[in-house]
């Protein structure tokens, strides 16, 4: 492009002295085309455009990855995808694009969201860590069982010298809880560290660190560490520096490994996934060692301690009195005990995830789950579908299309979006007067009942064909005389 100043003495050339082309082009030593360009043609500004380009953009992804995103948002941070996992999702839906690609595009949709933080010194002080010592901690994260999200506490062992970790899944962060995820901790490493750091765990310290680096444990979190024969190690209050990799640890399994939140069975199933992942992450190169880190850990197991060969027992012992109902409050619940007000007190044993009622003359007269195993929270079906209804391509995708139940999934797997569309607005309707489950459960009668059936050429999954049968029968006369 020529300079303004030379475009400007072209037009005036042309304008106001009425030279031809030609003469234009001798004048000015230019080409006769750009001549005509710059002397016939007005220089209008126009205002640049970026065009988006790459299969981000060009294909279906981008929209994909940014009804992911927009659903993250409305969630607790620990809760959304990291950029890893969106990538693993994309790819198991087809995506052939690199990591990269898609942490690109993320970092695009962000800009401009986040807000600066000040400008501090953020550096802490690096520590050793030797063979064989552990911290732990607490994750809260959540899961679904049963169609509804349940609250996890994931007790995280980390050994810093190999950066292994281990994963126990738990209703709870109590005494019971607490004792017996560490215990299953030990089972899983198959020894005992021989010191474990904590903070301030309610379950396991009385009284936080004094001036003169003292703490009070619990003596039940004592009796405990004799048993396994490992040295309790206090953390100063409000120094999370001092268990750092744990805290880093919890972090990792949250985001790499339980979000979207999973479905489970049970405490057990999930703490069976987590082991499962976290034995394989454990392939991983270390970090800075250079090493896979199941060889560090290998190596660092020679300086643990053993097992105990004898089982320790992870149980608390109360009193209790039933009311006039007969009933005793446990966990914040009020619960009916058979007979409970025929005695004036009640031996109860707590769990980490079961109590049983004892009488004074030793006769067990209730027995169940803690209040806290049956807890849940109803999955926002309502307004779920309600987006999926706006969106209906969305349905396949979904974060939240694992916890759709069997029958549902079925009924809104179907490539036509104008039949998904009108299969979505009928539950809506219905969410507005049932549960999922519910919905679930009496499918087919409620599929019966509608006034309308959906008009699609489509057969619904769960309709007879009758005619199948009748084609199994002898045919039949008007007088019922077989033929």
């Amino acid at each position: 492009m020529l300079a303004m100043t030379t475009i400007n003495h072209i037009k005036n050339i042309r304008n106001l002295e009425g030279e031809s082309i030609n003469e234009i082009s001798k004048r000015v030593n230019v080409n006769w085309r750009t001549a005509k360009k710059y002397a016939d043609t007005d220089q209008v500004p126009k205002e640049k455009i970026i065009e988006r380009k790459g299969m981000m953009y060009e294909e279906d992804w981008g929209d994909i990855v940014t009804d992911w995103l927009i659903e993250d948002q409305k969630l607790k941070a620990k809760l959304r995808r990291k950029n890893k996992t969106i990538y693993e999702q994309l790819k198991a839906l087809g995506f052939t694009g690199s990591y990269r690609t898609v942490c690109y595009f993320i970092a695009q949709w962000k800009e401009g969201k986040n807000n600066e933080s000040e400008d501090k010194d953020k550096n802490s002080e690096r520590l050793n860590h030797p063979p064989a010592e552990a911290q732990v901690d607490f994750g809260l994260t959540e899961a679904v069982k049963d169609g509804k999200y349940i609250d996890v506490h994931c007790l995280i062992m980390s050994l810093p010298h190999s950066n292994a970790g281990f994963s126990i899944a738990l209703p709870g962060e109590n005494q019971e809880c607490f004792l017996f995820g560490l215990k299953k901790a030990f089972e899983q490493l198959g020894s005992v560290p021989r010191s474990v750091r904590i903070d301030n765990l309610k379950a396991a310290v009385v009284k936080a660190r004094d001036k003169n680096g003292e703490a009070i444990f619990t003596d039940e979190f004592i009796q405990f560490a004799n048993f396994y024969g490992f040295e309790i190690q206090a953390c100063n209050p409000r120094r999370g520096n001092e268990k750092g990799h744990v805290e880093n640890k919890v972090g990792y399994v949250r985001y790499n490994f339980v979000t979207p939140s999973p479905v489970i069975e049970s405490f057990e199933d999930l703490t069976n996934i987590l082991n499962e992942k976290l034995s394989k992450d454990r392939q991983q190169i270390h970090y800075s060692k250079g090493v896979r880190i199941q060889e560090l850990l290998e190596e660092e197991v020679n300086y643990t301690l053993a097992l105990p060969e004898e089982d320790y027992p992870i149980f608390k012992e109360t009193t209790s009195t039933a009311n006039k109902y007969g009933e005793i409050t446990i966990d914040g619940t009020k619960e009916h005990i058979p007979q409970g007000y025929n005695f004036s007190y009640l031996h109860v044993v707590l769990y980490w995830d079961r109590y049983k009622v004892v009488s004074p003359y030793g006769e067990i007269l209730h027995s169940d789950y803690r209040p806290y195993m049956n807890k849940g929270r109803n999955i926002p079906w309502l307004s779920i579908l309600r987006g999926w209804r706006s969106k209906p391509r969305a349905v396949s995708y979904s974060r939240y299309n694992p916890y759709l139940p069997g029958r549902i999934a079925t009924y809104l797997n179907i490539e036509e979006l104008n039949i998904r569309k009108q299969r979505l607005d009928w539950l809506i309707s219905l969410l507005v007067t049932h549960e999922m489950n519910e919905i679930n459960d009496k499918f087919y009668d409620l599929l019966q009942e509608q006034p309308e059936r959906v008009s699609d050429s489509t057969p619904h999954p769960y309709d007879v064909d009758w005619s199948k049968y009748d084609l199994l029968q002898p045919s039949l006369k008007e007088n019922g005389e077989q033929v």
